[in-house]
């Protein structure tokens, strides 16, 4: 009891101590830059050309080696991808051991072993790295290219393609450097379905040949290991080696545009917006305008306090986050600034973006605001040198970028250097405004007449950044009222009458999820029961039961009931036909005017159901029939916008069903799009209540 009080008082006294000592409401000076020291790596050249680096550290007994190829930016044309699957392909076996083999191998050293386009890398155990060492080696010299696994990639390849068709952020990723760079530039060039079904396996071979070589080489080592050690392995593993000699290709410098423009891709199903603010830039490490940049991209988007993070989300809350990144090297690169943007705030948020970088282009930074992010790099670039890896990498930056010998060890020596008028001077050099490129891959109904009305000019392309012909505008009669489209489409699919015949329906089909087919079972009877299970091999993947008061939903087993908004969706719903009775239960429609459904043009309708739920349908404005419908619902925090299409319209009875729904869901996750093709629907069959509990 003794011990306890006086360990009580003692904290007690501390306590009082730092109450006295401690002012918390302003934050500590910060302390002084870490003096930094970093050992030379041993450097030696190999006959045939490989440059090899030896960092020892013997905190640890493992070594890790990367094997990399400095051969520039490869411009692959009509075969753009040949380089990623030629890559992927040396990790499918060696001419000596299968996959399988050579993954067994690895697994038994306990050793990590990748091959890639650039090169490779691997790291174990002092005593078993070695032997993990010539695997790696192998992996890059020997590789089987087995036709089975080519034709593998290639599928997948695809499909991941086709998996993000509908993606704001994938479309994102593909177009703004093709917009900034051109198609043609290797920067700007992207893989397709065609480009990667047009590559052969003999294309993978002949890039194989051509860029898998010693020639621009960098082997490193790190870690547990001798430079005597580390040399005899290199020259057992790679000595021997011989191929094609690299040149870096010579690139033409590429033009921002002469004025600010506004690129627009429609994605139409996105829940947000993805903005990019983009201009290509030159900036080598060796500049003395590299470190000034490097603070100046962190006041302006390098995290959670800088101008744009604090503009776009704390003080106008359009986005979860917004920042920018400063490219650097030996090639053109760019300056970014990005963020993922609720559709309606698109317009909004661009403005702003402009805004803030017109801000650091013309009004010079605070003193603590240049400060703490200094503070963040001394503290940031000190911790990472406990990673040996990263002095490794160090150490070839040096050769391959033609930067002095000490440049890492004044790094910080010149980051606390930077005054405000550098952050100034390199911020209107860099960051354009008047002429810079403004890509937005989002849902172009929501924000294309506000960025017109704020004086902006568009231009809009296609999801592969292929210009779109603007469409014609011309001065339609105005469209039905909702009451008359409605009517229309009732007449359209069969008619009131032999609609109200239809007290029970079966619909059986299928669907296809990841290259796994799903059988399809959608039951419906008056006045509002429903039932619809997907199953696989016998098994229930899927189900979704309402029987008329209550409901569940059933995925892998796993059962939960409907409530909120998934319950009152079903009550709302009254089977095919529904529209029937919008005049009667409250439903309430507006005009949202015309709008395109592939190539028709359509009726399009806000629909506000009885308990609150909101949707939107689009009618063909000469058939009558419905196109399509979207609606956006909340998951938790998340977001989440559905669309279905309807098509293929056939007569079952009197009345035309639609034998093709294409769902697509989107998330600011990313988006997955399928298909239920109905094969058979049976109009009144002898279904019972029993069947929807």
């Amino acid at each position: 009891m003794k011990k306890l009080f006086i360990i009580a008082a003692v904290s007690l006294f501390t306590q009082g101590i730092s109450a006295q000592t401690i002012d918390r409401s302003h934050k500590p000076k910060p302390g002084p830059a870490p003096v930094i020291t970093i050992g030379d790596p041993v450097i030696y050249k190999m006959a045939n050309g490989i440059t090899v680096l030896v960092v020892e550290n013997h905190k640890l007994p493992q070594v890790s080696a990367s094997y990399s190829i400095d051969a520039g930016p490869i411009t692959e044309g009509a075969k753009a991808g040949t380089i990623g699957l030629m890559g992927s392909m040396l990790n499918e076996g060696t001419t000596t051991k299968t996959k399988a083999q050579f993954d067994e191998a690895v697994d038994q050293l306990g050793a990590k072993v990748r091959a890639g386009a650039s090169g490779g890398a691997v790291s174990a155990l002092t005593r078993y790295f070695p032997e993990a060492f010539n695997l790696m080696a192998e992996s890059i010299r020997k590789p089987a290219f087995p036709a089975e696994s080519f034709e593998k990639l290639k599928s997948k390849t695809i499909t991941g393609l086709k998996s993000y068709e509908k993606s704001a952020k994938a479309i994102s990723a593909r177009v703004v450097n093709a917009l900034a760079y051109g198609k043609n530039h290797p920067n700007g060039e992207f893989e397709t379905k065609t480009s990667i079904n047009a590559t052969t396996l003999a294309d993978v071979k002949a890039a194989y040949q051509k860029y898998i070589t010693p020639s621009r080489g960098y082997l490193t080592f790190v870690g547990d290991i001798k430079p005597e050690a580390a040399k005899a392995l290199a020259e057992k593993a790679f000595g021997d080696w011989k191929g094609s000699t690299l040149t870096l290709p010579v690139l033409a410098k590429v033009a921002n545009p002469a004025k600010t423009e506004v690129d627009i891709i429609n994605v139409s199903n996105a829940v947000q917006s993805e903005i990019t603010v983009v201009n290509l830039i030159d900036l080598p490490m060796s500049s003395p305008d590299y470190f000034p940049v490097l603070l100046a991209n962190q006041i302006l988007g390098g995290g959670s306090e800088s101008r744009l993070f604090n503009n776009l989300r704390e003080k106008h809350g359009f986005t979860y986050g917004a920042y920018s990144n400063t490219g650097s090297g030996r090639f053109q690169t760019e300056f970014s600034a990005n963020a993922a943007v609720r559709n309606e705030k698109v317009d909004s948020a661009v403005v702003e973006f402009l805004n803030e970088i017109n801000i650091i282009r013309t009004t010079k930074v605070t003193a603590d605001e240049l400060q703490n992010a200094k503070n963040l790099f001394n503290g940031s670039f000190a911790l990472g040198l406990e990673n040996p890896e990263r002095t490794a990498a160090f150490a070839s930056n040096i050769l391959i970028n033609g930067l002095p010998k000490d440049f890492y060890r004044t790094y910080l020596q010149k980051v606390n250097a930077v005054t405000t008028d550098d952050i100034l001077r390199v911020a209107k050099k860099y960051y354009n405004h008047d002429n810079t490129r403004i890509v937005i891959v989002g849902k172009i109904d929501a924000f294309g007449v506000g960025l017109v009305q704020k004086g902006f000019k568009t231009q809009v392309f296609d999801s592969f950044a292929n210009p779109v012909k603007p469409l014609e505008v011309t001065l339609a009669p105005p469209p039905p009222v909702p009451a008359q489209i409605i009517s229309n489409y009732i007449k359209a699919i069969g008619g009131e009458e032999a609609i109200k015949k239809i007290t029970s329906l079966q619909q059986t089909g299928e669907m296809e999820v990841q290259g796994q087919k799903l059988a399809v079972n959608i039951k419906n009877m008056a006045p509002n029961l429903s039932s619809m299970e997907m199953t696989t091999m016998g098994q229930t993947f899927v189900k979704q039961v309402y029987n008329g008061k209550t409901g569940y939903s059933m995925q892998m087993g796993q059962k939960a009931e409907l409530t909120g908004d998934d319950l009152a969706e079903k009550k709302d719903d009254k089977g095919y036909g529904t529209q029937l009775y919008y005049a009667t239960d409250g439903t309430k429609i507006e005009s949202a005017g015309t709008a395109k459904v592939g190539t028709a043009d359509a009726f399009k309708l806000n629909i506000t159901s009885p308990s609150g739920k909101k949707k939107t349908e689009y009618y063909d404005a000469k058939s009558g029939l419905l196109l399509k419908e979207e609606s956006t619902s909340k998951k938790g925090t998340v977001e989440m916008s559905q669309s279905t299409e309807y098509s293929n319209y056939k007569k079952v009875g009197e009345v035309l069903f639609p034998f093709t729904l294409t769902q697509s869901v989107s998330t600011p996750q990313g988006s997955q799009e399928f298909s239920i093709v109905i094969k058979d629907i049976k109009i009144n069959p002898p279904l019972k209540a029993e069947d929807f509990n």
